[in-house]
């Protein structure tokens, strides 16, 4: 039975139930935990190894679906992963449908593809970094597997519940993004589109394709590199910081995106509406960093999850103005806890693990949890 098929459903006021289709990349993630990165030609000694599910479509899948947990065993909203793995794969048995599983992330349109490996990720964890990673990704079927739009937009439309909400991030082929982007952005789409773009493709972004996203959100480097691509972004100078009002506002006003939000890791998460609110939330204390790979994930996904159950109220994404500030901040309570556990999408917490979890912390906190990590 799949699991949309037998969903508890919370007996409320939504004139619909809240689904969120994500449409993204599975990996296996093979994470090295060593005292520091070795130097060129050096060979190091490493305190353990480990093997994980992950992959940004993953991963913030799971997000989404773990952020409905708010009682054990009752999940509020339907998840549905589109992705492709290697037909012959094993640890897609054993490590990537039990996480699907077991919090309910619908796996109907994974595709198996005979032709072609799962993607892998090698990952290497600082240790005596508060937990920073190196990452190097070898995307497989992730691509080769991912390269026909109109399939996805297919499955997307085939959904027996109807799906409001489409996630995006850059781990699957550009050519596929920019065409998902312009398809679903399209106002006789009525889906709303919340995109990551992490990380951003080699050849770029074009601005117009992202015009009429409801969510755009990236960490400082993407905001960058997205800021590098249109020419009227403010950089004085190639050096200087981002001024990340202005962009927002430029995005707002040329490309009508609604909403954008820039993670800036220990120095919180910056917001910025249509209707002209910004606002930044701190970050959220930790006690200890252990590994930060999945913190972005679990920061867009725990924000996708509330972003999603808001919409399917009916109300306009204009009045989720007064709700914005309270999803961040569950969202980054969220990726401080995810950062205190090893792995990928296995430290993302249920949202009633995070319910009295961290309080807010100044800026300057030493402690504050970074939640802009590259995966």
């Amino acid at each position: 039975m799949a699991p949309e098929d037998d969903l508890i459903i919370e007996n409320n006021s939504r004139s619909k139930v809240p689904h969120i289709c994500v449409v993204g990349s599975i990996n296996i993630d093979f994470v090295t935990y060593a005292s520091r990165i070795p130097g060129p030609g050096e060979t190091l000694t490493a305190r353990a190894f480990s093997t994980w599910a992950g992959g940004k479509g993953l991963n913030q899948a799971v997000a989404c679906a773990r952020a409905s947990f708010n009682f054990l065993a009752q999940p509020d909203m339907l998840v549905n992963l589109i992705g492709t793995v290697g037909a012959e794969d094993h640890f897609y048995d054993t490590l990537v449908k039990p996480i699907c599983d077991g919090c309910r992330v619908s796996t109907v349109h994974v595709n198996r593809r005979c032709s072609g490996q799962t993607g892998s990720a090698s990952i290497i964890v600082d240790e005596s970094s508060a937990g920073q990673n190196r990452i190097l990704v070898v995307p497989g079927v992730n691509h080769s597997g991912m390269s026909d739009a109109t399939q996805i937009c297919d499955a997307i439309a085939r959904q027996k519940v109807e799906c409001d909400v489409v996630l995006l991030q850059g781990e699957i082929p550009r050519s596929t993004v920019l065409k998902l982007l312009c398809v679903l952005n399209d106002p006789s789409c009525r889906r709303h589109v919340i995109f990551n773009p992490a990380p951003v493709f080699p050849d770029g972004i074009p601005p117009t394709s992202l015009k009429g996203t409801a969510v755009l959100v990236m960490n400082e480097t993407e905001a960058g590199q997205i800021a590098s691509f249109m020419l009227t972004a403010p950089r004085n100078g190639s050096s200087s910081p981002l001024n990340e009002q202005d962009f927002a506002g430029q995005l707002h006003k040329l490309l009508h995106v609604k909403i954008v939000l820039i993670t800036l890791g220990a120095r919180g998460v910056f917001f910025s509406t249509c209707s002209g609110l910004q606002g930044r939330c701190p970050a959220r204390a930790v006690r200890q960093v252990v590994d930060t790979t999945a913190a972005g994930d679990t920061f867009v996904g725990y924000f996708a999850s509330g972003f999603a159950k808001f919409m399917a109220t009916g109300a306009t994404i204009e009045s989720f103005d007064a709700k914005i500030e309270s999803v961040i901040q569950d969202a980054t309570m969220a990726a401080g806890l995810c950062v205190e556990r090893p792995g990928a999408s296995q430290s993302i917490p249920f949202a009633y693990e995070i319910a009295d979890h961290a309080v807010c912390t100044p800026e300057t906190d030493g402690r504050a949890a970074l939640i802009d990590g590259r995966k």
